[in-house]
């Protein structure tokens, strides 16, 4: 079967991993099959070097000299604000992308790049994932776009986004493995040292991470002091009083800084404590079920299967350790 090639698009000031993360991960797909099952090919508009957010040069084709193929994939990458802006404005690379969307085999981005494709207008209609801090502009300024703002990738039909930047990792990863299956992908992940292969559908913006990026945050300390008891029980009561407001205070205040409701948080944090269990340990269903503040094996499939979309089974087989015996 002849290889599939891969086509990067970037610009000037590019964040350098959206491309070079994904490349590698089709790279070490060649060399773990033993052949070239994929050609990476990084273009531009112009062609040539082009500086990247990181100050280096990269060495690019002119998009001009490529021809779309139906066995192509296209992936646009990402950028600061300033560089995405440029692109969107660059008519040469909207023509190109137009041209090419009814022809490749997929379509995609990575971060910011989802801005670069919706403002062509080939978003309208679909479901797409964009780095969290883009999402609500990138909604807002393309109503007909439904931005995911929770998966860290969304397939829909031929189309691939990812949130941002190592998440193009994730995306790749999942390509390799529509491709060519589990045995290579598994395979490309331990070549690149990865912890785990995240599925699409985890979080990029969890409120694990709120208490994780600013200590000074609304709300941080009693979500990190929510996370070490999550085996015992957490009402709206309970925080409130840990954050010293009352409850009808405390819930304002959650749907304002998080946008979500206590009990809402409460859940979010122990499917984010069962995902954690169940993809490194190898502790029971019921086990987990404790440990996360759950009744029985039965409330966590539940937990999981509305949160993350799959069974605590499934998600272990596919991501995870073995169940215990």
């Amino acid at each position: 079967m002849p290889r599939r090639r891969v086509i990067v698009v970037v610009f000037p000031g590019v964040q350098s991993l959206d491309a070079t993360g994904p490349a590698e991960v089709f790279a070490a797909a060649s060399r773990g099959a033993g052949r070239p099952i994929y050609e990476v090919v990084v273009a531009s508009t112009r062609g040539g070097a082009i500086a990247t957010s990181a100050g280096w040069t990269m060495g690019t084709r002119s998009l001009a000299a490529l021809r779309p193929g139906r066995r192509d994939t296209v992936l646009v990458a990402g950028g600061d604000d300033d560089a995405v802006r440029a692109a969107i404005g660059d008519a040469a690379l909207a023509r190109w992308l137009r041209r090419a969307a009814p022809r490749v085999e997929r379509l995609g981005s990575v971060c910011s790049g989802a801005f670069v494709l919706a403002m062509t207008g080939l978003l309208d209609g679909r479901r797409c994932a964009t780095h969290w801090a883009g999402c609500d502009r990138l909604a807002a300024a393309r109503p007909a776009v439904t931005v995911d703002r929770d998966a860290i990738f969304v397939t829909d039909g031929k189309l691939w986004t990812s949130a941002g930047v190592t998440t193009g990792i994730d995306m790749a990863l999942a390509i390799v493995e529509a491709d060519h299956g589990r045995r290579l992908v598994d395979d490309v992940a331990a070549r690149l040292v990865l912890y785990a292969r995240r599925p699409g559908f985890q979080s990029q913006w969890s409120a694990a991470l709120v208490a994780q990026r600013d200590a000074a945050a609304p709300l941080a300390d009693v979500i990190a002091w929510a996370r070490g008891r999550l085996d015992a029980p957490l009402d709206v009561e309970a925080l409130a009083r840990r954050a010293a407001m009352s409850p009808r205070t405390f819930h304002r205040r959650c749907v304002a800084h998080l946008h979500t409701t206590p009990a809402r948080l409460v859940a979010q944090l122990r499917v984010e404590r069962a995902r954690t269990l169940l993809t490194t340990t190898a502790l029971s269903a019921k086990q987990v079920a404790a440990q996360c503040g759950l009744r029985d094996g039965a409330q966590l499939a539940r937990l999981c299967r509305r949160s993350l979309g799959v069974a605590p089974g499934e998600l272990r087989a596919r991501f995870g350790a073995p169940a215990a015996a």
